[in-house]
Formats: C-alpha cells, structure tokens, sequence
C-alpha cells in the first residue's frame, strides 16, 4: 500500500517537478518570475489542443513548450530589455495566462486526450529496474514524460554545478555587474535561462492536461504555479533537492483520495487545503532559519543598469 501511494505522489510530483526547475534556472540569472501558474496554464491548454488537432503526442509537447516560451519571451522583454518591476510583471503574466487559457480552451471541456496520445504515455516499466523491490514499482513503473522530469532535474545539476555555463549562471545571478566586468553576455543569459524556465512551466502544464488528467478543465493548474514558485525557496535553489519537494507535495495532493478509500472520513477541503498551508509552514521555517545555504541568488528581483556601474 505505501509503494502504491509513493507511486501516485510521484506521478502527481511531476508537473512541479518541471515547474520547480524552470523557476529555479530563471531565478539563478537573478530574475523572480511570478508567473508560472500562467505559464503552466498557457503550456497545458496549447499542449492538449494541439493533441486533439493532430494526435500526435510530440507535435502537442512541441507546442506547449513554445507556449510557455511565448509567455516566458513577454517576461524576459519586459524585464530584461524594458527593466520594468518583476514582481508586477509576473503578476500580470499569471493574469494573462488565466485568461488565455480560458479563451482558447472554451469548447474543449468533456474532450479527452486522442487515443495515441494516450498510449504513447502509458506506462512503460523499465527493464531490470522496475523489479527493484519497492522502488522498482514508486519510482520505475511510468510514463515516459515522467522519466523525463528524472533526467532533465539531473541534467539541470549538472549543468549549474558541474559546467561551465553552469558556473557563468550563477555569476550572472550573484553579482551581476561582476559577470559583466568578466566579459559574461549577461543579457544572453537572462533571456535563455527565462525561456528555459517557460519551456519547463509550459511541460509541466502539459503533463496535466495530456497525461494526469487527461482532459481539459478550466483552472487545470489548482495553483501549483505558486506551490512551485515557494518551493523553490524549499529546495535552496539546488535541482537534485526538487525530488523532494515536488513530491512531498504530490504526496499531498492526493493523500485525501487514499483517505476516503479507507474509510477515514474527514472533509475533502481540509486535504484541498493541506499543500498551501504546507507551503506557508516551509516559508516561514526557512524565512527563520538565517543560513547562506538558504540564502536567494544575492540580484535576485534586482534590474541592472550598466550605467550605474
């Protein structure tokens, strides 16, 4: 039974598994974005549209990535190029989203993802490993979006602590005027890293709507763009402890479910609560707990202005 709910919170960790990473990267070129609920709700509704148009399951994660990279392009012009407030810009980019999403999603409530979709992500055991007893069933029986979220938090790693690209970024968001003085193409590395975030927020929705789902709703994200924009702050900025976080919070998404299964009767809100009132907990704990490990990049929310260098 816990290798069974293990299982589930993994597959329920996934979406924010992909939207952690992608507010991490944006996050470590010093720039905050507040707008991945948008971002994931832009990626989901593009992704499962274009799944019922073509029913082809790359075609759908191809245009969800672009839309996330569509919303992440507008945050990385207005705050990078335009230096306007980050904070502002990303709220409105959530505001955005919301409302295209639900714009371009009207009709699309009581589709189902197509059948070939829904096959190529079926679960897909890996040989050798899925027989490892218990965590060849929690972590090696899934689809392969899932295992896709496993190498792409690994990758992630290792690219900000093992390359030099990695190093760079990290400059990029410590001491801004310091990486630029180094000869570091600072603005290059503002607009790639956000887009890879965006690109990352837009997967991370799609796995909703095409795989978890599978079909489409209005509000799809239940607010997990803002679940992973704290818990960033939980995984002090570092990739590897995302499989932590993400699914801790899987884990609490679907606890209630399992509950009522076995008969333990407490209200359903209470569970629908449970993850929020988590997420403020882990905030205040590590807003009290002074370390520079738990420490934000140091520009973090910072503009730049080369002039005043």
């Amino acid at each position: 039974m816990l290798a069974s709910f293990l299982h589930a919170a993994v597959i329920a960790g996934t979406p924010l598994s992909f939207a952690i990473l992608g507010e991490i990267l944006t996050e470590r070129a010093g720039k905050l974005n507040l707008g991945v609920e948008g971002l994931m709700l832009m990626g989901a509704v593009i992704g499962f549209k274009t799944a019922l148009l073509t029913s082809n399951p790359f075609l759908a994660l191809c245009g969800a990535a672009l839309a996330g990279a569509a919303g992440a392009l507008i945050f990385a012009f207005l705050t990078v190029t335009l230096r306007s407030n980050q904070v502002v810009t990303g709220l409105a980019l959530t505001i955005f989203g919301t409302g295209f999403a639900s714009f371009v999603g009207q009709g699309l409530a009581g589709f189902v993802t197509p059948e070939q979709v829904k096959s190529f992500f079926h679960p897909l055991p890996l040989p050798l490993l899925s027989r490892i007893p218990f965590l060849g069933e929690v972590l090696f029986d899934h689809s392969i979006f899932v295992y896709a979220g496993y190498l792409v938090v690994i990758a992630a790693y290792f690219y900000l602590y093992k390359t030099r690209f990695g190093l760079n970024l990290r400059a990029v968001g410590e001491n801004t005027a310091a990486a630029d003085a180094a000869g570091i193409n600072i603005t290059k590395y503002k607009f790639v890293h956000i887009l890879a975030g965006g690109i990352l927020a837009g997967l991370g929705g799609a796995f909703l709507s095409l795989v978890y789902v599978p079909t489409w709703q209005d509000n799809i994200t239940t607010g997990r763009g803002w679940i992973a924009v704290a818990l960033v702050i939980f995984c002090k900025w570092n990739p590897i402890r995302i499989f932590i976080g993400a699914f801790l919070f899987g884990g609490l998404d679907i606890i209630g479910f399992r509950l009522q299964g076995l008969n333990i009767h407490i209200s359903q809100y209470f569970f629908d609560m449970l993850p929020y009132i988590v997420t403020v907990l882990i905030l205040i704990m590590m807003s009290v707990k002074d370390s520079k490990e738990s420490s934000p990049p140091a520009e973090l929310g910072r503009p730049y202005f080369r002039e005043d260098k």
